[in-house]
């Protein structure tokens, strides 16, 4: 019985002793890693590199809200984006605000996205100590117990007004350094911003676009022709990056996109202005002091018109009635087809 005991103990010295066992608990039991926001914001991005390193000037124009809470700290950002159609006979104009607040914390910390356009559209979301809380321009704040990620998208989308902007024109900002100003009371590498020549583009293999069966309908024909058609014609304007952080505190950009088809030729006109301020602030959020519970799925068409007095007619899809209570259930009628 102890020859058996002994052996068992070589066995388990030898497995313990073993290199791919050993690098195994290592995996298993190593601290996790940390959010994609901190470890991105851990590396150097030198400002001064802007202007000759392609990836560095991708990498601080593309930055990401959650990245740069973690480089900089509380801030308000603000964004004004005007959109200006020119095609035969029509002219189309949209201005849209964006405005965030970061409140301490980096990835994790509180924040209040506003987004608001010229047409009298817009949302807010508003995400304190963890609890989510959204509504439209003119709605009521409703709690979002089961947030799966909008309330990040929509910060990111919010602060990534810059990012769109390079990416809708082919990422061809040329940026050239100018010298050092006080931006929001920091120093900042100055860029002029032109067109420069076109990127080349990786191939990509991606799957096919599902479509619905009689094909797209004619808006997303458009979206689609624009997004495979355009063209930077003219680009201008200067960009604003913070010395010590690499987080952009200032933007003046105007540019012009063409997009011919057999359809004709449309221009975009775009002006970005953005500016980051109240640099280190708290802004101390608070959760809204009323707000309409989380519910499964949005209200339907009855509940809408029994707020005008039209009360509903019976229970269907298995829901309960208007009261909330559940139907007494009815005798089965064998007359019945």
């Amino acid at each position: 019985m102890s020859r058996k005991i002994i052996f068992s103990a070589a066995l388990c010295l030898a497995a313990c002793s073993d290199p791919v066992d050993k690098a195994a608990k290592a995996r298993i039991f190593s601290p996790e890693d940390p959010p994609q926001a901190v470890a991105a914001a851990s590396q150097k991005l030198p400002p001064e590199d802007v202007a000759e390193k392609p990836e560095v000037a991708r990498r601080v124009l593309g930055m990401s809200a959650a990245e740069a809470t973690e480089r900089i700290g509380a801030h308000k950002f603000t964004a004004k984006i005007t959109f200006e159609w020119n095609r035969p006979g029509k002219n189309t104009r949209l201005i849209e605000d964006r405005t965030l607040l970061a409140g301490p914390g980096g990835v994790s910390g509180d924040f209040f996205a506003t987004q608001n356009n010229s047409s009298d559209q817009g949302f807010e979301v508003l995400r304190v100590h963890g609890d989510v809380y959204a509504r439209s321009r003119y709605g009521k704040y409703r709690q979002r117990l089961r947030d799966r990620g909008m309330a990040e998208r929509v910060r990111n989308e919010t602060y990534g007004a810059i990012r769109d902007f390079d990416q809708l024109f082919r990422g061809r900002l040329k940026l050239t350094a100018a010298g050092t100003e006080t931006v929001a009371g920091r120093t900042a590498w100055k860029y002029s911003v032109s067109l420069g020549p076109p990127m080349k583009e990786e191939p990509r293999v991606l799957p096919p676009l599902p479509v619905a069966k009689n094909g797209p309908d004619a808006t997303t024909q458009k979206r689609l022709a624009f997004n495979e058609l355009r063209e930077p014609r003219v680009l201008q304007g200067a960009v604003w990056v913070d010395s010590e952080t690499s987080v952009v505190l200032q933007t003046n950009l105007d540019g012009r996109l063409g997009v011919a088809s057999d359809a004709g030729t449309a221009d975009l006109w775009l002006v970005l202005k953005s500016s980051l301020s109240d640099i280190g602030v708290d802004p101390r959020l608070k959760a809204p002091a009323e707000f309409l519970p989380d519910q499964d799925k949005p209200l339907g068409i009855a509940t809408a018109l029994e707020r005008f007095g039209v009360p509903r007619a019976g229970a269907d899809g298995g829901t309960a009635g208007a009261s909330g209570e559940a139907p007494a259930e009815e005798d089965e009628d064998p007359n019945r087809n």
